[in-house]
């Protein structure tokens, strides 16, 4: 199949507000929805890039904010793109590095022309731009960049939303003007507006006017509730062009996949699964194993005896347990394996829902049997 040479979306089936289809670019497609592993530092944490691919992922992460301090964005140019650094032939979305850079309260200083930071390793001093973010995504070579924007941690302030709001969307501008044509790259708005209804509404129909290739929505699982969370995409999701695609940022557990598909979303990333993996976590679908409690230590039965991926299916809970215990790398590997093994086969269960127009009887099975393994363990 001859690869496309721009970018497009297409939606190939619908149920109630949920849809799949896939993005077509040159590097590949991408099903949707989908769940994109986070590799922060060009590198999914633990897992070697064949392994991330041959689990369903079709899109990787990458973040602009660590990989511009290091290696360096134009080090990385000169070593022909964040694509051949890390080995990944697939598709890469890059943040813009603004969730990054506003995390850092005490260490940055935001005005109209961007953001002045210091760096977290070092200390030294670094400018950014809306115009440098997207050099510096150009630079690595994402196939889908991000616009520059502020982030604001909720529970917070009207004024501080909308201020905030107000300057993301000025950002916006000039990031699509950085950005400029591209063929075969997209360039994604940010929706921001905290938890107020007006505010999200105005950001989605601001953004919206800017015809990008792509919408995401930011400032959400940052310390509110789950319900305000899905409140905030219910009003957002109807201002959005249904022939683009929706990218709901940083979200999240098994659940808040579920309930935001449900709701139109196409697109996520999270660092859960992966953090997860590391401390001793598991997501399966007996719902979330933690392999340090102690009752694990003589149980031989696998995470999930039907599991695709070898982490599930053939090591037991013991084994895990004791590597866990023992902070044993071999342990974060293989519960990062498994989790982004459940991930992904939960995104291709929803797929294969929404097509056979099933999607509230997956969700409603899929928590069951969350709730009948929980009620199993505490039994």
């Amino acid at each position: 199949m001859t690869a496309p040479l721009d970018f497009s979306f297409t939606v190939s089936a619908t149920d109630g507000q949920a849809r799949t289809g896939h993005i077509a670019m040159p590097r590949g497609r991408i099903r949707t929805p989908a769940f994109m592993p986070v590799g922060t530092a060009a590198t999914v944490k633990a897992m070697y890039p064949e392994q991330v691919r041959d689990l369903g992922a079709d899109v990787v992460l990458g973040n602009t904010y660590h990989l511009m301090l290091r290696p360096g964005a134009e080090r990385m140019a000169r070593l022909g793109g964040l694509h051949r650094f890390m080995r990944w032939d697939g598709p890469i979305l890059t943040d813009s590095g603004g969730f990054q850079v506003m995390s850092l309260s005490a260490l940055r200083k935001i005005d109209e022309e961007g953001v002045t930071f210091r760096s977290h390793i070092d200390g030294t001093a670094h400018r950014m731009s809306p115009e440098r973010s997207i050099e510096i995504q150009g630079l690595l070579g994402s196939d889908i960049q991000m616009q520059l924007d502020e982030c604001v941690r909720l529970p917070a302030e009207r004024p501080e939303i909308e201020k905030a709001m107000h300057l993301s969307l000025r950002w916006a501008e000039r990031c699509r003007v950085a950005f400029g044509e591209q063929p075969g790259k997209a360039m994604f708005g940010i929706v921001q507006g905290g938890d107020v209804p007006e505010l999200r509404i105005a950001s989605a129909r601001a953004l919206t006017d800017l015809d990008l290739k792509g919408y995401a929505i930011g400032g959400l699982a940052v310390g509110e509730p789950q319900a305000v969370m899905l409140a905030m995409i219910e009003t957002v999701e109807p201002h959005l062009p249904s022939t683009k695609p929706r990218y709901l940022m940083g979200v999240g557990t098994p659940d808040d996949l579920m309930q935001s598909v449900m709701r139109g979303i196409d697109m996520f990333d999270c660092v859960m699964p992966t953090r997860a993996g590391r401390h001793g976590l598991a997501y399966t679908r007996h719902g979330r194993i933690n392999l340090r409690n102690a009752r694990h230590a003589e149980d031989t039965r696998p995470l999930d005896e039907a599991s695709d991926c070898p982490a599930a299916r053939d090591y037991s809970r013991a084994y895990l347990h004791h590597l866990v215990r023992s902070d044993e790398i071999l342990g974060m590997m293989l519960l990062t394996w498994n989790n982004l093994a459940y991930y992904q086969a939960l995104m291709a269960g929803m797929r294969a829902a929404i097509s056979a127009g099933r999607l509230a009887d997956f969700v409603a099975e899929t928590k069951d049997g969350w709730a009948r393994a929980e009620a199993a363990a505490k039994g």
